[in-house]
């Protein structure tokens, strides 16, 4: 622990880590995202009607998920080619940009869907008949500006300098990097802190009133509670490292540049790397919303549980009923036949 706190020469960041790292975490993540999504944007398209008004932020979501799992294969190129980014800074740009709108359009939308689930749950009689479609693509509409307001400004910085001209960072280039660092804070803070306060108050709320009431549909209560352990889930493993390694990094940097080097930066470098592969793993693991927000999926599989159930009973049943039979018949082969 010691040799983590004391200062040591600054050095070059060793790039070997990541060039072995991202390009399958990026391959798996783009196979797996691409044919869950597009399963799950199908099966709501199937069930439009059954899903109510939350169907429309699911398909958001799973065209945010699209639009940065399509860039996927340029990431896996530029990695693999030790970071050597070959179709231009201008294209370097717009794909961190959708990896920003997928992220922040991800909360966002799973904030929504937390949101209507409350309010159907904890207040089902004053919103009843009141929220219409209509309101929720004027809310979907708010969602998308507000995440591209927020991530614009990223469009303006530098993503290589003149030591790596052919570099496409995920953040910005050393020299603006004093200013990058306040604004990566802020974002953190309104698109994704204040989201989890509000996703937080409403599943706390809602497990507090399925607990109080014993009339609530079973299937309602088993989806919100699923619904609350993907979202926790989500949360923990996918956007929480991101977010505080990703700050942590950048300060590491600022530090570098005053000439201020300690060991553990290797390390908190790293921990940026691994919590931007589990931020991109949102968009293979959203898809599981589908599946909760969808009642006939829901349905069918309860009944498939309820078939398996039966049928294993009467198979055992015939087990039992099988086995005495089969007692009887051979203790009366074995009793010997006097004769008359």
């Amino acid at each position: 622990m010691s040799g983590n706190l004391t200062q040591i020469p600054c050095e070059n960041i060793n790039l070997n880590f990541t060039h072995s790292f991202l390009p399958p975490v990026f391959i798996t993540v783009f196979i797996v995202g691409s044919l869950s999504n597009i399963w799950g944007l199908r099966s709501v398209c199937k069930s439009w009607k059954n899903i109510g008004n939350i169907n429309i932020f699911m398909l958001n979501l799973g065209v945010a998920d699209l639009l940065y799992l399509f860039t996927l294969p340029f990431l896996v190129h530029y990695y693999a080619s030790n970071s050597q980014w070959t179709f231009g800074q201008t294209f370097c740009k717009v794909t961190r940009f959708c990896f920003n709108v997928n992220l922040y359009g991800s909360i966002g939308f799973l904030t929504c869907i937390s949101v209507y689930r409350y309010l159907g749950i904890v207040h089902p009689m004053k919103v009843m008949g009141k929220i219409t479609s209509r309101h929720s693509l004027s809310i979907t509409a708010l969602v998308w500006l507000l995440v591209i307001v927020q991530i614009l400004p990223d469009m303006f910085f530098d993503k290589n300098d003149e030591k790596s001209p052919n570099s496409c960072f995920d953040t910005t280039s050393n020299d603006m990097i004093k200013t990058y660092l306040p604004y990566s804070v802020s974002w953190a803070i309104t698109g994704f802190a204040l989201p989890l306060v509000i996703i937080l108050v409403c599943y706390g709320h809602i497990v507090v009133v399925l607990a109080k009431k014993a009339t609530v549909n079973p299937l309602l209560k088993q989806r919100c509670l699923k619904l609350v352990v993907i979202l926790v889930i989500l949360f923990s493993i996918c956007f929480i490292p991101y977010h505080v390694f990703r700050n942590i990094n950048l300060k590491t940097r600022i530090l570098k540049q005053n000439g201020i080097c300690y060991a553990s930066f290797r390390n908190v470098y790293i921990m940026h790397q691994v919590g931007r592969c589990l931020a991109c793993l949102n968009s293979a693991i959203n898809p599981l919303i589908y599946i909760v927000g969808n009642d006939d999926f829901l349905v069918k599989l309860q009944n498939f549980g309820m078939r398996s159930r039966r049928s294993l009973a009467n198979l055992k049943g015939a087990v039992i009923y099988r086995k005495p039979m089969e007692e009887a018949l051979d203790s009366l082969s074995e009793t010997p036949v006097r004769p008359d």
